[in-house]
């Protein structure tokens, strides 16, 4: 795991605070647990923090007082301190370490094994087969420790990957989703087979996360699936395959025509992504038949998908299509969802173009 223990404290204590189902009862055990006298405990239980000034100033004393004003605040408003709670976990880990006699009563108190945060994402993992709202909370944090590279978390989700048959598809998606942060070689054979499995709820994510990760086997079946009846598994193939870049509209290309084009161009044209600049360039690859409607799509109303126009535009390298990209290049200082202006993605195009004319005269 990376070396930031601080961070990786904290998020082992707001988790394991979130996690208690009667918190005052949590904290009362916490407090009795720092090996205080039961009167000292009673008082801070009941918000008599007076009574409390003449304990001695030992290792227990922080996290006594910290666990008493968490309690306060819980029989006070009911509202609980989120900063305050969050820091019981660690000061209660580092109470364990400088006496070691506490460690045990402080572990049991905590409700898990008293070795710090390795043993609360153990718990994260067992957690993906029980109740669905414990299964997306634990897979939510499994994923923040994922961020802090934490090994174990990282194992877990690479297993919930590996088979779609045994994961409910909130879980699942919410995995994939965050592919990248633990995705690699041994998850292929599991992503290839669930996008095989195109009446899962979650082949769309399958599909972009085969994609994310560059397994090129998974092309053809995710360019079967352009002719899925479900829009939004047509429109993440179509997303998918564009993130495989030139393969990925070669195949396009191949599977034929009027269909493939179809899929790509409502998806572009549907706007649900303003970063969709992959299928404007798989829409490119289908060359001339393709040029007339671009060049008509530079004068959209639509300042995305006049963008977008000029991203094809470059990619399909014809000569007819500079004019185009030369006069919104000058003129067009309208501003994208993303905060870009036309004119630079029309920039863009043109140098796009010519380096890509260059090539091919060059060959």
């Amino acid at each position: 795991m990376t070396d930031h223990r601080d961070t990786v404290l904290r998020l082992w204590g707001r988790q394991l605070y979130e996690r208690q189902g009667e918190p005052l009862a949590w904290a009362e055990a916490v407090l009795e647990a720092t090996g205080r006298p039961p009167t000292a405990v009673t008082a801070a239980m009941s918000g008599r923090f007076d009574a409390l000034a003449d304990s001695p100033p030992d290792h227990a004393s922080l996290l006594f007082r910290t666990v008493a004003k968490l309690a306060a605040n819980l029989r006070g408003d009911g509202h609980y301190d989120a900063d305050v709670g969050t820091r019981i976990g660690p000061l209660a880990l580092r109470l364990g370490e400088l006496e070691p006699p506490l460690a045990g009563p402080l572990g049991d108190a905590l409700g898990h094994l008293p070795d710090g945060p390795t043993s609360l994402v153990t718990v994260h993992a067992a957690e993906l087969s029980r109740s669905r709202t414990i299964r997306r909370r634990a897979i939510d944090d499994l994923l923040e420790w994922a961020e802090l590279g934490h090994p174990q978390a990282l194992a877990a989700l690479s297993e919930v990957a590996s088979d779609h048959r045994t994961q409910d598809v909130t879980v699942w998606t919410k995995a994939l989703n965050r592919i990248t942060l633990f995705g690699d070689a041994s998850v292929e054979p599991g992503l290839l087979r669930a996008l095989a499995d195109t009446g899962h709820g979650g082949v769309r994510w399958s599909a972009l996360a085969c994609a994310e990760l560059g397994f090129r086997r998974a092309v053809p079946l995710i360019t079967a699936l352009l002719e899925h009846p479900d829009p939004m598994v047509r429109e993440g193939a179509c997303e998918a395959l564009g993130l495989f870049e030139e393969q990925a509209a070669m195949a396009l290309g191949h599977i034929g025509g009027d269909r493939a084009l179809a899929a790509l161009w409502q998806a572009m044209m549907e706007g649900r992504n303003p970063k969709a600049g992959h299928l404007a360039s798989a829409i490119a690859a289908f060359g001339p038949r393709v040029l007339d409607d671009l060049i008509a799509l530079t004068t959209d109303p639509d300042p995305d998908l006049r963008a977008l126009a000029c991203r094809a535009l470059g990619s399909t390298a014809d000569a007819r299509a500079l004019p185009a990209l030369e006069r919104l290049a000058t003129h067009d200082l309208a501003r994208t969802t993303l905060g870009g202006l036309v004119a630079t993605a029309a920039k863009q195009g043109l140098r796009t173009a010519h380096r890509m004319r260059a090539r091919n005269a060059s060959t």
